[in-house]
């Protein structure tokens, strides 16, 4: 179970940078619509950013034990 909560935190990071990608390239058609990839990309980074954290603290309170 815990190695595929191990890639579903890379999950997170490739909706980040699909949503980046849509900010670039509507970015000049359509300026208001983008900005909801813009939050969706914030948030998908930091929830990658916090599921690896989790993950690491989990993996080492598991060692620990």
């Amino acid at each position: 179970m815990m190695n595929f909560l191990k890639y579903t935190e890379y999950l997170y990071l490739i909706v980040a940078f699909i949503s980046l990608y849509k900010v670039f390239t509507l970015w000049e058609i359509d300026r208001e619509g983008t900005y909801i990839f813009i939050f969706f990309a914030i948030v998908s980074a930091g929830m990658f950013l916090f599921r690896r954290n989790y993950r690491k603290k989990f993996d080492q309170r598991k060692k620990d034990n």
